[in-house]
C-alpha cells in the first residue's frame, strides 16, 4: 500500500511540477511575446485575424470583434494572424478595398519590422519588470566581499590580508560585493592598489599589486586576468533597493544576460560550448519543477532569463523566426522592392525545416541527457 501511494504521490508531483507549472512559465512568455506583435499591429490599424497561444487543434476559441482567440493542444509557442500575412498563392484573390490598406503586405517595410520585432522586444521587457519586481519588493541578494582563503600564490596573503577580512573599497571606490572587487581588479596587473579593508573593528589601508595569471572564464577558455590571490568565503546578503535603483539594476541585469545569451551562441558555433549542453523544453520542463519545487519566488528570475533566450533567439536571422523576416525586410529596403512571393515561399520552407532539425536536436539531447 506504501509503494501506491509513493507512486501516485510522484506521478502527482510530476504532473504538477514538471507539466502544469512548465505550460503555465511558457504560456506567460509566449502570451507576452504575442500580445507585442497583436498591441503593434493593433496600433498600426493591421487587421489581426487570429491570436492563438500553442499550436495544433483547438481547445477553446472565442471571436471577439474580428480576431479569433484561441488555445490549441500543443503548447510550445504561438502565433499571431494578420490579414495579409504569408500569402505565397500568387493567384490569391484580391482584398476587398475597405481592407487592402490594413493588410499586413500593405504596410511600410518600417511599419511590419516593427510589429515583427515588437515579440521579442516585450520578451526583453517582461524581463526587466520580473527583475524589477524581485529587486524592489526582495532587494538584490550579493556575495559579500568577505575573505575566505588564499591561492597559493597570494599578493593579498603578502600585503598582510588574513581571512575574515572584508574589503571596502578599492582605489577609493566602494565594494557593494565580490563582482564589483573582480571588476577592479581584473585589468589592473602589475600596478599598485590601495585597498581598505575591515578587520574586526578596525579599518586597515594596504597596498597590493595584483599579478596577471592564467584562469579560466565561464566557458572554460584559458584567459589572462589580474589577480590577487584571494577566495570568496561564500557570504551572502540582501541589499535594500529604492525605486529608482532597482530600475537600474532591472535594465542592468537584463542587459547582462541579453549579453551572455549572445555570446553563447557565438561560442556554441565557434565550438567552445558543445551542442550536447543545449537543452529543449524537456530541460527547461524539468529545471522549471526542480526550482518550482525549491520555491516558488525563485521561478522569477527563472523566468526572466528564459524571456531573454526566447526574445534573443528569435532574433537570430533564420527563416519564419522573427529575426529572418526582420532581415527579409531590411534586405527589402536596401533592394527598393520584394522579394518574389515564390523565393518568400521557399525560405519559409527552409526556414521550418532547419527549425524542426534544431527540435529534433534538442529533443535527443534532452532525452539522452534524462536517462543519463
Amino acid at each position: 500500500m506504501d509503494v501506491f501511494f509513493t507512486l501516485i504521490q510522484n506521478v502527482g508531483d510530476f504532473i504538477l511540477y514538471k507539466i502544469v507549472i512548465f505550460v503555465l512559465v511558457l504560456g506567460i512568455m509566449v502570451l507576452i511575446h504575442e500580445l507585442g506583435h497583436f498591441l503593434i499591429a493593433k496600433a498600426f490599424n493591421v487587421k489581426v485575424l487570429k491570436f492563438a497561444l500553442g499550436f495544433g487543434p483547438k481547445i477553446v476559441a472565442r471571436n471577439f470583434g474580428e480576431t479569433e482567440y484561441s488555445i490549441r493542444y500543443f503548447p510550445l509557442g504561438g502565433f499571431v494572424k494578420m490579414l495579409g500575412e504569408g500569402e505565397f498563392d500568387e493567384e490569391a484573390d484580391e482584398l476587398p478595398p475597405e481592407d487592402e490598406l490594413r493588410a499586413f503586405n500593405n504596410q511600410h517595410a518600417l511599419k511590419r519590422m516593427a510589429i515583427i520585432a515588437a515579440g521579442p522586444v516585450f520578451n526583453l521587457g517582461l524581463a526587466v519588470f520580473l527583475f524589477f519586481g524581485i529587486f524592489f519588493f526582495s532587494g538584490k541578494d550579493v556575495i559579500t566581499a568577505e575573505v575566505g582563503g588564499f591561492s597559493e600564490v597570494s599578493p593579498a596573503k603578502e600585503a598582510g590580508m588574513m581571512e575574515g577580512d572584508i574589503i571596502l573599497s578599492v582605489q577609493g571606490q566602494s565594494i557593494a560585493d565580490w563582482d564589483d572587487l573582480k571588476g577592479l581588479i581584473q585589468d589592473k596587473g602589475g600596478d599598485p592598489i590601495d585597498f581598505i579593508v575591515q578587520r574586526s573593528n578596525r579599518r586597515l589601508e594596504m597596498e597590493i599589486t595584483p599579478r596577471e595569471q592564467d584562469t579560466k572564464n565561464i566557458f572554460g577558455e584559458e584567459i589572462r586576468s589580474a589577480q590577487i590571490g584571494i577566495i570568496s568565503a561564500q557570504k551572502i546578503t540582501t541589499l535594500e533597493i529604492g525605486l529608482l535603483q532597482a530600475i537600474d539594476e532591472s535594465i542592468s541585469e537584463t542587459k547582462k544576460y541579453i549579453e551572455l545569451t549572445c555570446l553563447v551562441v557565438v561560442k556554441l558555433f565557434q565550438g567552445v560550448v558543445p551542442f550536447k549542453t543545449v537543452g529543449g523544453p524537456i530541460m527547461i520542463a524539468d529545471m522549471t519543477g526542480e526550482i518550482a519545487k525549491h520555491s516558488f519566488m525563485s521561478l522569477f528570475p527563472f523566468m526572466a532569463i528564459i524571456s531573454i533566450n526566447l526574445g534573443i533567439l528569435n532574433l537570430l536571422p533564420i527563416p519564419i523566426l522573427d529575426g529572418g523576416l526582420i532581415l527579409f525586410l531590411l534586405l527589402e529596403s536596401i533592394m527598393g522592392r520584394p522579394f518574389s512571393l515564390k523565393t518568400q515561399e521557399w525560405a519559409m520552407k527552409i526556414g521550418l525545416s532547419l527549425l524542426v532539425l534544431l527540435m529534433i536536436f534538442v529533443f535527443y539531447n534532452d532525452i539522452l541527457r534524462y536517462f543519463q
